[in-house]
């Protein structure tokens, strides 16, 4: 009796090691804490996502949700590059379009089974499958100060030309002393300052777009072929002369995302080359006046529409052990209500989610959100560009042309040759 008791102990003893054995190893995995590591490139959103990943990390405990934000200009492909290389390749990163896509395509992970799949047409798909999380939808035309139009007696509404920005511009040039402004229009294109996007990605999206059905590749498929349009570019060409020779100067030519932003809120310029991701920006600066978006409208004939688009997506690095747990940090944003006031309340996003009915505040993203409902509006294209080529290849030419914007004839030679190379990039 004795010695069956012995056996029976020894059994559960070893029932018992074994039990422990399971959860030190193979359990551990449920214990054990895991640091999602996020790369982003929206410098205006980095607050508010900063507080959300720090919100999501105290509702779940053994998460710890970490993200690296590098944008305004900087370098964040080459940067991704160079984690990659290093071995530290981020759990979530940032994708602009088919470029990206086509670089780090072994990274990104098979999203299609997502539940936010089905609440958005903006995911990034490829071969059918997706494999992108949109951002958040973004788009512009050149944000006005009404205040400083009405003074002027300048209609937004009539701004649907070339012809018509020319007057309007000039009229206030000759009124700046009487509207207290430094120059018409804030835009900036340096490269050495990191702005090389506003003109050579945002603005050069106007001649890929503009005045063309919403899913019209056209133009854009013709330069990836190496050719540009003649008659349509030169228009285009006029109209990139008006904005630089219209703008202030010091921000155009070495001026920052702030300078050009401040220049706008402090009303020293009647008109912002910007997207609604200023919004946030704005909202700090104590901005109160009334605003809106006119149709970068660069043709003869009339356009009414804005530039709608998702800037970006969001990745989920296929080779990470957290690639499940990434996922799930996603579909929080996309469907829990703590996302979602997050994207629209505290970054001032435009959702690409159908069932969210939260409205953003800022004065620009409803313009937008109205543009969207009224529809007639134009496809952004720039992501459909070889990776790097706005930085690289066009952002050099755009900040030249802006020295000397009385030399059309350069630019469009520069630019000639500049698209004859992207079918070898």
């Amino acid at each position: 009796m004795k010695r069956s008791v012995h056996k029976v102990v020894l059994g559960a003893l070893s029932i018992v090691a074994l039990a422990t054995a399971v959860s030190c190893s193979g359990g551990q995995k449920k214990s054990k804490d895991i640091t999602l590591n996020m790369f982003q490139l929206k410098v205006e959103i980095k607050d508010a996502l900063d507080g959300y990943a720090a919100k999501y990390s105290e509702s779940h405990p053994g998460v710890t949700v970490k993200v690296e934000t590098l944008g305004g200009g900087g370098d964040y492909g080459g940067s991704l590059k160079a984690k990659a290389q290093a071995d530290q390749m981020p759990d979530i990163f940032v994708i602009e379009g088919r470029g990206g896509y086509n670089i780090w395509k072994d990274y990104a992970a098979d999203l299609s089974d997502q539940p936010w799949v089905k609440d958005t047409d903006l995911a990034f798909k490829s071969d059918g499958k997706v494999y992108g999380f949109p951002v958040s939808i973004e788009g512009y035309g050149l944000a006005y100060n009404a205040e400083i139009l009405k003074k002027a007696g300048i209609d937004p509404a009539t701004l649907t030309t070339r012809a018509a920005y020319e007057k309007a511009f000039k009229t206030l040039e000759s009124k700046k002393a009487e509207l207290g402004i430094d120059a018409p229009v804030a835009m900036a294109a340096s490269v050495a300052g990191g702005m090389w996007w506003v003109a050579a990605q945002h603005n050069l999206a106007c001649y890929w777009g503009g005045g063309l059905a919403f899913e019209d590749t056209s133009v854009i498929d013709k330069a990836l072929s190496g050719q540009l349009d003649d008659a349509r570019f030169m228009q285009y060409a006029k109209y990139l002369q008006l904005l630089y020779k219209y703008a202030d100067k010091k921000i155009l030519l070495n001026g920052s995302y702030d300078d050009q932003v401040g220049s706008f809120a402090q009303g020293k310029t009647a008109f912002l080359h910007q997207g609604n991701w200023v919004d946030p920006n704005l909202k700090q600066l104590g901005v109160t006046f009334e605003m809106g978006y006119a149709p970068h409208a660069f043709l003869d004939t009339e356009e009414t529409g804005l530039y709608l688009f998702a800037p970006s997506w969001y990745c989920v690095n296929a080779k990470s052990p957290n690639a499940e747990a990434a996922k799930e940090f996603l579909n929080s944003i996309a469907s829990s209500p703590e996302g979602q006031d997050y994207m629209v309340n505290q970054a001032g996003m435009i959702p690409a989610f159908k069932s969210v009915t939260l409205k953003p505040a800022g004065q620009l993203s409803r313009a937008l959100m109205a543009a969207n409902a009224k529809g007639g509006n134009y496809g952004v294209f720039f992501g459909m560009l070889p990776d790097g080529a706005g930085q690289n290849v066009f952002g050099p030419i755009f900040d030249l042309f802006a020295q000397n914007p009385d030399n059309i004839d350069q630019f469009i030679s520069d630019m000639k040759k500049a698209v004859a190379s992207l079918p070898s990039m």
